[in-house]
């Protein structure tokens, strides 16, 4: 069945004038007064009312009004940097060493860019609670998509931010220019929760129009539980000196538990059978996919004005002596996470063609046996680019720590510098770069229902280890074998209809690409048994020292191995009350090394606290908003 996609423009899509006026209008794009036409008339007809509702979905993706990196920044600086397993230069640097600041663009713009979403969707949900001329399904299906998207940016508020100021149904900026942060962590989840139960009651399972990229039953299922759980954190581990309840927190634990045991039963999502094809343009939107911020689809090269979003993702992310600007790089420490024949590694990352670590090369050395993946050890192979090649025996990829100035471990992202080049074309028609941004795939249901039933049934709980070990079945391949035809056909020609463009300017860069025949990481299992996972974090545990239990150790060791560069993976861990003991062991603390270029390590000499997991509050919002206060953790800065 052909899919349909919900596809939103970043100007027209204001809430109070969007599919009044043909959007193409030239006067009416640069109209910016979207109070000009009757609210009421919005709610005039359903197709109105329908079309309305995209002001709000308008805030899921980039919009330079308030953020234009939205979807990679401030969410890779939050979501992933703290982390480690995500890494930067510069001023980008302090993310991964708990410097960020109350004065941070990227806290402000994100602060500002969700708010803009929760104001348009008070607004809509207030003149769509008072209409009487829509009909009841369709209402009823606006109404809930409403109330999921704003817990969605609610959602990331509350997660980076901790406590924060609620705005309920019909408060604006306008008509409530100030109030206080809510009182307590879960009088702020309780209204998140009820904002996906309301979702939960009035949405399908199907798109509405059956357009994907609209909030469903299992998206606002999925988001339920994941607040259920992060209030039963904020009620123990995570109260932060508030009062701890520990009865109310294993309801919400229960409670979590049956949303994402309804989404598991429902069959509506199944695990893609290759890992690695998620971040495929053939993939968009596949059945594992919950909630995504998908950009651009197909092969649409093409100028600046025919993107559907501005993200500047591939120059951001490739190499930069590939044409990237150096904003992201993976650790050495995630890489050598790795188990033998785990294909999330190779799906995930490019090295630098380290002599080290390749068994072929005089100056291997034995202590990085593993860490070579011959598909992607000094390439990118969609792209067929040699890391480095614009610098050739100069290059600074082909060591553990790149430097163009800084140090920063030579991997690259293949999740996000995979579908289009950031050199040759790239600034004349080549602004083209489908990538999805996940939010929400199977696999975070997965994990988070094996995390509720360990801590509701103990850590030896055999649905729990179970739900680990289909994840790891899908990691080593298992379910490519027999297989491989159907997936090439289906994911290789993408990568041949970018050579056939691109080959000119290649040629005359004198760097030629070919037609590959087979799809850049063979596909099929290379184990002939998956390691049991209990047994595999039994040993890590042992070998490295954790403090958590077994069980916390493996599903927090497997988000790392299937999130890395997804968003969630930060919240994830803090959320989990793994953080510090991840950090602690998998980062000890180590000074800068003689020489940075062979040594793989990172260094990390600041002290871990987990109460800066609450972000800083913006400055600028303390400023303006005079009853909201700032985070325990940053009150010292600002005196």
């Amino acid at each position: 069945m052909k899919k349909r996609y919900l596809i939103y423009g970043t100007v027209v899509c204001s809430m109070l004038a969007m599919g009044l006026t043909s959007c193409n209008n030239d006067n009416f794009l640069d109209t910016t007064l979207y109070n000009a036409i009757p609210k009421d008339f919005m709610y005039s007809s359903d197709a109105n009312a329908t079309t309305g509702l995209n002001g709000i979905y308008d805030q899921v993706f980039p919009n330079d009004d308030y953020d234009g990196d939205w979807g990679f920044k401030p969410n890779l600086f939050t979501g992933s940097h703290p982390t480690i397993d995500t890494q930067a230069t510069g001023w980008d640097k302090d993310w991964n060493t708990q410097k960020w600041g109350a004065s941070s663009e990227e806290l402000l713009k994100g602060w500002r860019h969700v708010y803009a979403g929760i104001v348009r969707a008070n607004d809509y949900l207030a003149g769509l609670e008072a209409s009487t001329g829509l009909s009841e399904g369709v209402k009823k299906s606006l109404h809930g998509q409403g109330c999921a998207l704003r817990g969605f940016f609610y959602h990331w508020l509350a997660t980076t931010f901790g406590r924060v100021p609620m705005l309920k149904t019909g408060e604006t900026y306008m008509n409530t220019p100030t109030k206080a942060r809510a009182a307590t962590y879960s009088e702020m989840w309780n209204f998140i929760i009820d904002d996906f139960k309301t979702a939960v009651d009035e949405l399908d399972w199907a798109p509405m129009n059956g357009q994907y990229g609209r909030c469903t039953k299992g998206m606002a299922l999925t988001y339920l539980a994941d607040a259920y759980m992060w209030k039963a954190y904020r009620l123990t581990d995570g109260a932060n000196g508030q009062e701890q309840n520990e009865n109310e927190a294993k309801k919400c634990l229960q409670e979590a538990e049956k949303c994402l045991k309804q989404v598991l039963d429902s069959k509506v999502y199944e695990l893609s059978r290759s890992f690695t094809t998620n971040w495929d343009p053939a993939g968009a939107w596949n059945k594992e996919t919950i909630w995504c911020e998908q950009l651009d689809e197909g092969t649409n090269w093409g100028g600046w004005n025919d993107m559907t979003s501005k993200l500047m993702l591939k120059w951001y992310t490739a190499c930069p002596e590939n044409g990237g600007w150096g904003s992201l790089y993976l650790s050495w420490e995630w890489w050598s996470s790795y188990e033998k024949g785990d294909k999330r590694r190779e799906a995930s990352g490019y090295t630098g063609a380290v002599p080290q670590i390749d068994p072929n090369n005089p100056a291997y050395d034995p202590q990085y046996e593993g860490w070579y993946e011959p598909a992607v050890y000094g390439k990118n192979p969609y792209l067929q680019e040699v890391l480095g090649q614009s610098k050739g025996a100069d290059t600074k990829t082909a060591q553990f720590h790149f430097t163009n100035g800084e140090w920063a471990p030579s991997i690259w992202s293949a999740k996000l510098w995979r579908t289009a080049t950031a050199d040759y074309l790239s600034w004349s028609d080549g602004h083209w770069s489908p990538t999805p941004i996940y939010w929400k795939r199977l696999p975070n249901v997965m994990l988070d229902y094996a995390e509720c039933r360990f801590r509701l049934y103990g850590g030896d709980d055999t649905e729990g280890w179970k739900m680990i070990n289909e994840l790891r079945n899908r990691a080593f391949g298992k379910l490519e074998d027999g297989h491989e035809k159907e997936l090439t056909d289906k994911f290789l020609p993408y990568y041949n209809d970018y050579a056939h463009w691109v080959r000119n300017a290649r040629e005359a860069a004198k760097v030629p690409i070919h037609d590959l025949t087979e799809y850049p990481i063979p596909f099929g299992s290379t184990v002939a048994t998956v390691p049991d996972a209990k047994t595999v974090y039994t040993a890590l545990k042992a070998k490295k020292g954790f403090d958590s239990p077994v069980w916390k150790v493996a599903v927090n060791e497997e988000r790392r191995k299937e999130f890395n560069c997804e968003w969630c993976l930060r919240p994830d861990m803090q959320r989990s009350g793994y953080m510090a003991d991840h950090v602690a062991h998998n980062y000890p603390k180590r000074g800068e090394a003689s020489d940075m270029a062979n040594s793989p390590w990172t260094v990390r000499q600041y002290t871990y606290d987990d109460r800066k997991m609450d972000m800083p509050i913006p400055a600028d919002e303390l400023t303006k908003n005079t009853e909201c206060d700032q985070n325990e953790a940053y009150r010292a800065d600002e005196k």
